[in-house]
């Protein structure tokens, strides 16, 4: 459903987004010590221009849609069915799909200053305290209202941290935000969020949290409409609209998949979601490199834009992407249910 009404606002969000537009005036980035990113520039400069930013409201606007429409016919039309349709619940989906809205809005602010003749959005350390005070309040809900002072971990004893939990989280939504620059080729972010998304459906409903896993699907729904659009050549670009409510969704996802669900959210989430932590690896290692070394280990970092610059044309690259995350995904299910025995 959610795919299907992602596939229909998309000529509406499309119209507006070209209308008004919506992308960046001035093309090139600048690398994470300050410098510029030469090779980048190189191979994306024109692309930069080409298509406009805030894609991801396809993906999370397909998402509350869908979400009202089965809320409004459960009220109105009260029956078996329509309550059971209607996924929208407070022990289960009212914090992820809060988290999602609050990227979303946080990420569309941020946007919409790029997109300014001469904008360059909000400066990283704003978004770092975005980040950190949506995770800060989430955080303190699990611990102070929720209970969650665990973590589990598979084959032996849970992990008891008591509000460590809260910082736990912060470091956990960080991590998981950093990750965002994975959406920096032509339908890269899409396959892989969906991959990641479709995984925590699965140990959702295993769980016995339907709620939650029907709204893992809607987001699993909404990417692929996205998606649709977004293959070679991308009509628009997901950006951090869609990055940052994806990210700060997920986080959330993993955490109640945890010892709430009786299950391990949390330590499948690097298995799961194993391009992301190799993506953040690999700008890691790539300033500190720079910083001690004074040499490059990449050619440009993120990896993906290494492969890029080696040669690879950029549909080779997504594809195996695709591959891998689907692996990764497989196997953080596999291990989720190993550990559950």
């Amino acid at each position: 459903m959610t795919f299907v009404v992602g596939i229909l606002i998309t000529p509406v969000v499309t119209h507006y987004l070209y209308k008004y537009k919506a992308w960046k005036k001035r093309p090139g980035k600048v690398a994470l010590d300050g410098t510029t990113a030469e090779v980048f520039n190189n191979l994306h400069k024109e692309q930069e221009v080409r298509a406009p930013r805030m894609g991801g409201i396809v993906i999370w606007g397909s998402v509350l849609i869908t979400t009202f429409v089965l809320v409004l016919l459960a009220t109105i039309f009260p029956t078996t069915e329509t309550d059971t349709l209607s996924f929208l619940s407070r022990s289960q989906t009212w914090i992820p799909l809060a988290t999602l809205i609050a990227g979303a809005i946080a990420g569309l602010f941020d946007d919409i200053l790029t997109i300014r003749p001469g904008g360059s959005g909000l400066s990283l350390r704003s978004r770092l305290a975005i980040v950190l005070g949506l995770s800060f309040i989430i955080g303190s809900w699990f611990w102070s209202k929720l209970g969650v002072t665990a973590i589990n971990i598979p084959f032996v004893a849970p992990l008891e941290i008591g509000w460590l939990i809260i910082p736990f989280f912060m470091l956990v939504s960080l991590a998981l935000f950093a990750s965002g620059v994975i959406d920096g080729i032509d339908g890269l972010s899409g396959g892989v969020f969906a991959s990641i998304f479709a995984s925590y459906t699965i140990i959702a409903y295993i769980e016995g949290q339907n709620d939650l896993a029907a709204f893992c699907a809607t987001i699993v729904g909404g990417i692929l409409a996205f998606l649709w659009f977004n293959i070679p050549p991308a009509r628009f670009y997901m950006t951090d609209t869609g990055t940052m409510a994806l990210t700060l969704a997920l986080g959330v996802v993993a955490l109640m998949t945890d010892t709430l669900g009786g299950g391990y959210g949390i330590a499948v989430l690097p298995v799961i979601g194993g391009l992301l932590v190799i993506t953040v690896l690999s700008n890691i290692v790539q300033v500190f490199s720079k910083r001690f070394w004074h040499k490059k280990v990449f050619l440009v970092a993120p990896l993906h834009h290494h492969f890029e610059a080696i040669g690879w044309p950029g549909y080779k690259v997504v594809m195996r992407y695709w591959i891998l995350s689907v692996i990764f995904a497989f196997a953080g299910v596999i291990l989720a249910l190993a550990a559950l025995g």
